[in-house]
């Protein structure tokens, strides 16, 4: 289950770039999750959940995944056709000289951190 080394990962980047921006509370998390990847978003969530809750700044932070199609290329034809529902075969031409261009990766898009309340100004004293 890589699921949650990938968890992992995500929880230490995140806590990083928060520390280095003087964030202290996560709200959510949105992941590209490629359709290909081999990451079970099932699972994903479980772990997720599981290590959120461990972690001072993500406690309570949502996983939102957003899952990247699979694209392949054609190097006989340069068609760019849907990986999931063809394969590694060009249903233009029929070629197997085909490679995977998009659909297999996992990245960090977006950190939510909570709205701050805005604290009020000071009230200023009357002039003299």
């Amino acid at each position: 289950m890589h699921e949650l080394g990938i968890v992992f990962h995500i929880i230490r980047t995140v806590e990083e770039v928060g520390r280095q921006n003087g964030v202290e509370r996560v709200s959510a998390v949105t992941l590209e999750l490629g359709e290909v990847s081999g990451v079970l978003e099932d699972y994903l969530q479980d772990c997720w959940n599981w290590a959120a809750a461990r972690s001072e700044m993500l406690r309570g932070a949502r996983l939102q995944v957003e899952v990247i199609p699979a694209r392949t290329l054609c190097d006989d034809c340069g068609l760019v056709y849907p990986t999931v529902a063809h394969g590694r075969t060009c249903p233009g031409c029929g070629s197997g000289h085909t490679h995977l261009v998009q659909g297999n990766e996992t990245m960090i898009r977006d950190i939510t951190v909570p709205q701050e309340e805005t604290p009020e100004p000071p009230a200023s004293s009357p002039t003299r």
